[in-house]
């Protein structure tokens, strides 16, 4: 068997994200950076932010194409109520992504635009990378709807 050991220290970009300041390996090394950037002029909030409760103020830039609204919104709200290292900040943040998608699919259709789900979806690149896993998932999805379809008449017919 022939192991060989990569040496990550020779990669490119090993360490790009280090903390320059706190560097205890070689404390008095001579480093060749000697101009630190200064922090961004801080961006100034025009629709609702929502900030994380163990920050003392809102990061420098920060996006503000979509702000929190509907029910996707008041689900944000409440997550970042509590601290990040608890499940109540997580999984409803996880939740209203998921319930915000089906809010602007409603938003696209009121507006008259109906969406092109197959492709949004990544359908193209499944169909040409995968087909088995567009068959599998399109398989998958027939047999719900049908059975959710015969489920929902059997109730009606009582």
């Amino acid at each position: 068997m022939n192991l060989r050991t990569k040496d990550i220290y020779v990669s490119e970009g090993w360490g790009i994200d280090e903390n320059k300041d706190n560097d205890p390996t070689y404390p008095m090394r001579n480093r060749e950076y000697t101009k630190v950037p200064s922090r961004p002029e801080q961006q100034i909030a025009r629709v609702e932010i929502l900030q994380s409760n163990e920050r003392p103020h809102y990061t420098a830039v920060f996006g503000e194409t979509v702000p929190p609204s509907g029910i996707s919104g008041q689900l944000r709200r409440y997550a970042f109520q509590h601290s990040e290292s608890r499940y109540r900040h997580w999984l409803p943040l996880l939740l209203a992504d998921r319930i915000n998608v089906v809010e602007e699919l409603v938003n696209d259709i009121k507006k008259g635009n109906i969406p092109n789900l197959f492709v949004e979806m990544g359908g193209r690149a499944l169909w040409k990378h995968d087909k088995r896993t567009l068959l599998m998932k399109t398989a998958r999805y027939t047999l719900c709807t049908v059975a959710a379809f015969w489920l929902i008449g059997r109730v009606f017919k009582k």
